[in-house]
């Protein structure tokens, strides 16, 4: 099963939890559900260098993939979804861009 850390106010993760819907392989985690989802991203955030370019970019890094084997990835067409458009408006950065 794939770990997935959306926060629902996110453009970016709404877009691929609509495309998960249902299926069983993915675990749909909401960092902003409760502060024990929170704390669990936090974690892996401050641990895997997976993030690191995220970080650098002043983004949350989500959505977030934990793959069955550990590997973790911010790339949705790692694990077969389709990435939100760029160009399809409202992004989470407080410079207009990124989540």
């Amino acid at each position: 099963m794939i770990k997935m850390f959306v926060m629902e106010t996110c453009p970016d993760c709404e877009y691929v939890e609509k495309q998960v819907a249902g299926n069983p392989n993915f675990e749909v985690i909401d960092i902003g559900k409760h502060v024990r989802n929170l704390k669990r991203f936090l974690d892996l955030r401050d641990s895997n260098p997976a993030f690191d370019e995220a970080k650098k970019a002043g983004d949350v890094g989500i959505p977030c993939y934990v793959l069955e084997d550990g590997t973790v990835t911010l790339m949705s067409v790692d694990v077969g979804l389709e990435p939100r458009p760029e160009n399809a408006g409202a992004a989470c950065g407080i410079g207009g861009g990124g989540c």
